[in-house]
C-alpha cells in the first residue's frame, strides 16, 4: 500500500472522470500529472497524443510516474465512427503500454478503465466479474478487446482493470442519460425524447467512483479485473418519477425511434462484493441523492 506522496499520471485528465479524480488524488497528497492532446499552459500537463508513440514515450520518460491511470477513451456508446472507437480505445492503450516499456519504466501500478458494457445481456440479474463478457456494440467490443490486449502485458507491467457501470456527477456531458434528463427538468422543458423506459441500470455517483480509484491505487492490488458499481438497479421510468418529485412537475415523455436500439442492454446491474473485499466498503449514494445533487449542482 502506498504510504507516501506519489506522482500519478492520468490520461484523459480533463475529461469528466479525470477532473474529479485529479482533485481527489491531490486532496490525498499525490502529485497529479495529466497527458493532454494539445499544449497547455498548466505546469502539470504534458502534450502527448495517444496516437503518436514517439511523443508518448518522450512524455512518459520525462514524467516517470509511480502510477498510471488510463481514462482517455471515447466513452459515448452510440459514437458514429466504429474505426475511431477502436483506434482510440484499443490502439491508444496499445501505444500507452508500449511507450511505458520503451521508456524503461516500471510503475507500481497501471489502472485501465474498461466498461461494464462488455458483459452485454447476460442471463443473471446481478453481474459478477466471473460472468463471461458478450459485447453487443462496437463501444463494448473496443473495451473488451482493450482488456484482452492489456493482459498480454501482464507479465511485464502491473495492470489493474476496472469495469465501471453507469455513473454521473457535475460536469458530465449532457449527451449522457442522467445529465440529459436532469437538464431538461432544470430548464423546465415540457417534453423529453427518450428510448426504452424499461431498461434497468446500476447508477453510481462520480464521488463513489473516484474514491474507489483512490483506494485501488493506494492498495497492493494488481492483476485483477473489478466492477465499480452500486449493486442496485433502477428502471429509467423510475428515474423520471423521482425527477418529477424533485422538480415539482411531470414532464411529457416521447419515444424517439432513433433512441430505441436493437442492441440495447436491457438490464445492467453489477455485484460489488469483489470491490469491497479488495478495498473495504464505500458509501453507496442512493439514486435520489445522485439526481438531487446533479439537479442542484450541474457543474
Amino acid at each position: 500500500m502506498a504510504s507516501r506522496s506519489e506522482t500519478i499520471l492520468i490520461t484523459g485528465v480533463n475529461g469528466f472522470t479525470g477532473r474529479h479524480l485529479r482533485r481527489a488524488l491531490q486532496t490525498a497528497g499525490h502529485r497529479v500529472v495529466g497527458l493532454v492532446r494539445t499544449r497547455s499552459s498548466e505546469a502539470d500537463e504534458f502534450p502527448a497524443d495517444l496516437g503518436q508513440p514517439a511523443a508518448l514515450q518522450a512524455a512518459l520518460a520525462a514524467i516517470r510516474p509511480d502510477c498510471i491511470v488510463h481514462l482517455a477513451a471515447i466513452s459515448f456508446v452510440p459514437h458514429g465512427d466504429p474505426a475511431e472507437l477502436y483506434q482510440t480505445n484499443l490502439f491508444g492503450t496499445l501505444n500507452l503500454l508500449e511507450a511505458t516499456l520503451a521508456a524503461g519504466l516500471q510503475p507500481r501500478k497501471i489502472l485501465l478503465a474498461s466498461s461494464a458494457t462488455v458483459y452485454g445481456n447476460p442471463s443473471v440479474e446481478v453481474i459478477a466479474e466471473t460472468v463471461c463478457p458478450a459485447p453487443v456494440n462496437h463501444y463494448a467490443m473496443s473495451k473488451l478487446a482493450m482488456e484482452h490486449l492489456a493482459r498480454t502485458y501482464g507479465d511485464r507491467l502491473p495492470l489493474l482493470i476496472t469495469r465501471p457501470f453507469n455513473y454521473t456527477g457535475p460536469g458530465q456531458d449532457p449527451r449522457f442519460l442522467l445529465p440529459k434528463i436532469v437538464s431538461h427538468y432544470r430548464d423546465r422543458r415540457p417534453v423529453i425524447e427518450l428510448g426504452n423506459l424499461d431498461v434497468i441500470r446500476d447508477f453510481s455517483d462520480v464521488r463513489f467512483v473516484t474514491e474507489a480509484y483512490v483506494r485501488l491505487l493506494d492498495s497492493p492490488v494488481v492483476g485483477e479485473t473489478v466492477n465499480l458499481c452500486s449493486g442496485q438497479g433502477t428502471a429509467l421510468r423510475t428515474l423520471l418519477e423521482i425527477m418529477n418529485r424533485i422538480a415539482g412537475y411531470a414532464i411529457e415523455v416521447r419515444t424517439a425511434p432513433d433512441l430505441v436500439r436493437t442492441s440495447e442492454l436491457h438490464q445492467l446491474v453489477g455485484c460489488n462484493r469483489k470491490l469491497f473485499g479488495l478495498i473495504g466498503e464505500l458509501p453507496v449514494y442512493p439514486v435520489e441523492a445522485i439526481l438531487e445533487h446533479l439537479y442542484r449542482f450541474p457543474g
